[in-house]
């Protein structure tokens, strides 16, 4: 363990207290949304605008905090919004109030994402970098272990006192900001870069980016362009006779094995290689969507949904350790950040294409579509993109 050092453990405290506070109000978004007004065609309006915003911004502040050498003003300040965007949902409940803290929040994230996932790249070595992507997202995961079971407790408590909980979720958020002061500067001085960035770095940076950073980014969109929201598979639950608060249940065991996972599979990957245990994870995928085609039964519902957390872990951490080995290091954040923020696009884009799909052929032909395209994806990777590991 000595290669999960101090500033790894600081990345993923801070991303754990943010996850509860987020993930604590993951299952009741929706409900208190509609408690003060919102119609399902504004909740999914603002949802829409939210990750646009998250994923649009991730390419343009990973290139700003490439340009300037720094990382950590970038994450204090994405964790910070993050966190006071939760109360401000309880402050006013007008519609554009409500769309500019949940703007804010996404923000945050896009701010972030590219600075944090450098500085855990700068912390590993090549042969180390498995192992370091996948701690910090175990104790990512672990906070959307943590969260909706609080969430729970505290309905079960306190039903339908929805506003008091985004007050509470502004609490592990606190401490996520406070965790974050404990980040140091390095002694090495920042590679300053005198350039510009403008929003639409990702673009830019695509077209100048390395040719094997734009073969495995394109085998990841396309997966993530039919990689649809979670919430398929919570109504594939349904179906199969889950009840409301066992769906969440489900979803609560799902990140459980996913947080547990995702360390120990970082660490089989650095021995064997990012990509095998990468394509095994998409391999999972696809069997997991296959199996949900058929009429099943509950029991078979429930270790499908335990392989999807595998094929989360085996994928998540290791495709942003994978791009890091392959991307220069004065570019780290920008590759991170313009894959991720393509990545959110290709995720709203998947959930209204599987939502058009179930809707027009019905859910057996959205999940043999995604499983299938999977499957073409896992030959892709194995023709057009080596494995490779490079010493930066």
């Amino acid at each position: 363990m000595r290669y999960i050092t101090r500033t790894v453990w600081i990345l993923s405290l801070i991303s754990l207290f943010t996850d509860v506070a987020s993930e604590m109000l993951y299952p009741v978004m929706p409900v208190y949304l509609k408690s003060i007004g919102f119609s399902v065609l504004l909740i999914g309006i603002l949802e829409g605008i939210a990750e646009a915003t998250a994923g649009l911004s991730k390419g343009y502040f990973g290139k700003l905090s490439d340009n300037s050498g720094k990382r950590i003003p970038f994450v204090q300040a994405g964790y910070a919004l993050s966190a006071i965007s939760k109360p401000m949902m309880t402050v006013f409940i007008t519609p554009l109030w409500i769309f500019l803290a949940r703007t804010l929040d996404r923000l945050g994230k896009g701010i972030r994402t590219g600075a944090r996932d450098a500085i855990l790249s700068d912390e590993a070595t090549p042969e180390t970098k498995g192992k370091i992507f996948g701690f910090h997202r175990s104790m990512d995961t672990l906070g959307a272990v943590l969260g909706p079971a609080l969430a729970i407790l505290y309905l079960y408590f306190f039903p339908g006192h929805y506003r008091q909980l985004f007050i509470i979720a502004f609490f592990p958020g606190i401490i996520a900001i406070i965790v974050s002061r404990l980040l140091h500067k390095k002694d090495k001085a920042p590679v300053i870069i005198k350039k510009t960035a403008s929003f639409f770095s990702s673009i830019s940076y695509w077209r100048t980016s390395p040719p094997m950073y734009r073969k495995l980014v394109v085998g990841l969109l396309v997966f993530a362009l039919f990689n649809s929201s979670d919430v398929f598979l919570l109504l594939k639950g349904k179906q199969a006779g889950l009840g409301d608060e066992t769906v969440i249940w489900v979803y609560i065991a799902y990140n459980l094995v996913y947080a547990l996972s995702s360390f120990p599979l970082g660490i089989i990957a650095d021995k064997i290689g990012l990509k095998t245990i990468f394509l095994l994870g998409l391999i999972l995928f696809a069997l997991v969507y296959f199996g949900m085609s058929s009429n099943i039964h509950l029991s078979v519902y429930l270790i499908l949904y335990s392989l999807y957390g595998i094929y989360a872990a085996a994928t998540d951490g290791i495709s942003k350790a994978w791009i890091s080995n392959i991307a220069d290091k004065k570019d780290i954040a920008t590759a991170i950040g313009t894959y991720s923020g393509f990545q959110s696009i290709c995720t709203l884009l998947a959930s209204w294409l599987t939502g058009f799909v179930w809707y027009s052929f019905g859910q057996s032909s959205a999940f043999l579509l995604t499983g299938s395209i999977t499957v073409l994806v896992v030959f892709y990777f194995l023709i057009n993109v080596p494995g490779v590991k490079k010493v930066q």
